[in-house]
């Protein structure tokens, strides 16, 4: 039978600590008499418990709705259409393109034209925007952090992020995780960015893992970075692997990692596999 950890009374209506799920308590006041002696071991398995949850393989991404494969993970191999609001593979594209031997630029799900201007596309952002598009959210905060199309506005740009998180678009974690490393809109807080970006990455968002990777790294934790490159490189971003690569000339990771990633530039569709078998090894 479970018992309060501060007093040893047992029975029913006991609570586990929050943060490590190790101990039960009474209320309140046994859990804070209890707390000097809990504090360090406490700290100790919340932290492996978080890293439990940061490091494992990302959620599969949903499907592409023309040919109903799984959508890369990598952002730079699909493309959102604001006409519809649905997020397609390239593939599908340059298919689509072939199969009507056409230059006429369409959108391959619903058919509307292609937008010829950037007011016509901004426009449709905002109507998908008003409709609780999430992903017209966050393209629509990028055009605004980045000047695109509208003025620029760090802050309207936050505010449409902010606001597709609260609607569990965990993609655009990554975006105010970059503002707010950058200094950008915000003022500059690394703490604030690692925590949005590790949002991002648990969600699949390969650009946000990376970055975490490169943090880790000038950091001196090159276990931890090592773990990040290689989720990351797996899911198909080149830029981890060359970390990797990099780190490897250096003397910094085992020749045998090395080798099983290098692998991976010849075979992209293997490298969620082979970087199930060599994360262990980073540790």
């Amino acid at each position: 039978m479970s018992t309060c950890a501060a007093c040893g009374k047992g029975g029913g209506g006991l609570k586990a600590c929050t943060a490590c799920k190790l101990v039960q308590y009474c209320n309140v006041t046994c859990q804070m008499v209890h707390r000097p002696n809990h504090k360090k071991e406490c700290k100790k398995r919340a932290a492996e418990i978080s890293d439990e949850a940061l490091f494992k393989q990302p959620p599969p991404n949903e499907d592409c709705p023309i040919c109903f494969l799984r959508l890369p993970l990598c952002g730079s191999e699909t493309q959102y259409k604001s006409c519809c609001g649905k997020t397609l593979c390239v593939g599908c594209f340059f298919g689509d393109a072939i199969a009507r031997r056409s230059t006429e630029r369409i959108c391959p799900f619903c058919r509307a034209p292609t937008p010829t201007s950037n007011e016509e596309e901004i426009e449709r952002m905002k109507k998908r925007t008003e409709a609780g598009d999430v992903s017209a959210m966050r393209h629509l905060g990028h055009r605004y952090f980045e000047g695109d199309g509208v003025p620029q506005d760090f802050n309207k740009a936050l505010e449409l992020w902010h606001r597709a998180v609260k609607l569990d678009c965990v993609m655009s974690h990554s975006n105010i995780g970059y503002a707010y490393f950058y200094g950008e809109g915000v003022e500059k807080d690394v703490k604030k960015a690692r925590y949005h970006w590790e949002r991002a990455a648990m969600g699949g968002d390969v650009a946000a893992r990376h970055n975490l990777g490169i943090v880790e790294s000038n950091a001196g934790n090159m276990n931890r970075a090592m773990k990040h490159f290689m989720i990351s490189s797996g899911c198909g971003c080149d830029l981890s692997l060359k970390e990797i690569q990099n780190r490897f000339s250096e003397g910094l990771v085992t020749k045998m990692i090395s080798k099983r990633l290098c692998v991976l530039t010849k075979s992209p569709k293997t490298r969620c596999k082979v970087t199930r078998e060599t994360q262990h090894s980073a540790g």
